[in-house]
């Protein structure tokens, strides 16, 4: 393409492999490590974001983070190997970066702390199916792997 999407550069410091460890409410109080890596796709235009956990009830995902330049914003096309898409909208600050989605019946937040150092980060989901009670779901930790 020849152009990078400068929208995406207060992400790129995700780029690489990260090994991660998960823990979800539903599965019990054990750990399951993953890994999840991140890379420039179509020379900067998205950035492609792959996930997998050894725990084979959380599924492997595929996610697209793009931008919409006329209106200033940055979303996430995930999708699973259980046939799930969905579009989620993405903030980021100096110290964290978030995704959501605000669907009636089922909406999710994700945010993930970042260290000083970029090395670790710390993601914490959220899962609400009324609109207003908020549950625990997927929380993620992740180490630059290397």
């Amino acid at each position: 393409m020849g152009a990078a999407n400068s929208a995406l550069e207060p992400l790129s410091f995700l780029i690489g492999t990260w090994d991660t460890v998960g823990k979800h409410p539903e599965l019990g109080h054990n750990a399951f490590n993953g890994q999840a890596s991140f890379e420039w796709f179509e020379d900067g235009a998205f950035i492609l974001m792959r996930s997998s956990f050894e725990e084979p009830r959380v599924p492997t995902s595929v996610a697209v983070f793009g931008s919409d330049d006329a209106l200033g914003a940055l979303y996430m096309l995930y999708f699973d190997v259980r046939g799930v898409s969905r579009k989620y909208d993405i903030a980021i600050d100096e110290i964290s970066w978030r995704w959501w989605r605000d669907e009636p019946g089922f909406a999710q937040r994700f945010t993930v702390t970042v260290a000083k150092d970029h090395r670790r980060m710390v993601g914490r989901g959220e899962l609400s199916r009324d609109g207003s009670t908020w549950n625990a779901d997927l929380d993620v930790t992740y180490v630059r792997a290397g």
